[in-house]
């Protein structure tokens, strides 16, 4: 199981959210793209970036950035937030961005995830982010009303090749993974491949999700803190 270390921009910074909260964040760094280089030095093999400003507004403002900081590391980079347009995922994977992660335009205009699927095929994944069972979107805060598997299904059948699940009532709340929920909806959506996301607090729970259908998992807040370091959770993740 692949371990992907989290960096979260907002306002050009590294930062964390707690469940999704833009009233809640910790600063964590001024320099993302250094970040990003010391996970890599750590071990990552994939960062994860996700454009809070973007994802919220509806735009990729921050784009320069993200691209900035694949160019600052030899490891793939994949990002989410703000994409809603063909323009915008072409604009993005032409500046160095190896995955395209679509989240609140998969509610919004499902077509485009076909058509990005079409294009690009294993550099698009779509981000389903649940709260409740329903999908999220708008940097998590509006209630689609949408059923998160229903979604799943159909999106399967547009030709979705990967999902990203995050379950929003354990992202940055440090208080473990739902292993269950994962593995739950990693076999609804069987064969197409699950990173899971959210609630990672210990090395149990990196052992515990190694042991599930899912490929990998996003780990944010716990190696920032501290709790879990880059080494120890990829060694937990080998089998």
């Amino acid at each position: 199981m692949e371990i992907i270390p989290a960096i979260d921009l907002r306002n050009g910074k590294a930062v964390r959210l707690f469940q999704g909260d833009y009233d809640r964040e910790t600063v964590f760094d001024d320099d993302p793209a250094a970040v990003a280089r010391s996970w890599e030095e750590r071990g990552g093999v994939r960062i994860h970036l996700v454009d809070l400003d973007g994802a919220r507004e509806g735009n990729t403002g921050q784009a320069q950035l993200a691209a900035s900081i694949a160019a600052a590391v030899s490891i793939p980079v994949q990002l989410g937030g703000g994409a809603r347009s063909m323009d915008d995922i072409t604009a993005l994977i032409d500046a160095g961005i190896d995955r395209v992660i679509l989240g609140t335009v998969a509610v919004t205009n499902p077509e485009l995830v076909r058509e990005a699927c079409e294009r690009y095929g294993d550099r698009i994944a779509v981000g389903l982010d649940a709260r409740d069972g329903r999908v999220a979107v708008r940097g998590w805060t509006e209630d689609s009303g949408v059923k998160t598997l229903e979604l799943a299904k159909q999106l399967m059948e547009y030709g979705a090749c990967r999902f990203i699940h995050t379950d929003i009532s354990r992202d940055g709340a440090m208080q473990g993974v739902n292993v269950e929920a994962m593995q739950g909806f990693a076999e609804a959506v069987a064969p197409v491949p699950v990173i899971a996301s959210g609630g990672v607090t210990t090395l149990d729970d990196i052992r515990a999700l190694a042991a599930t259908d899912v490929e990998a998992v996003i780990i944010g807040r716990a190696l920032y803190t501290g709790d879990v370091s880059l080494p120890d959770a990829i060694s937990a993740a080998s089998p």
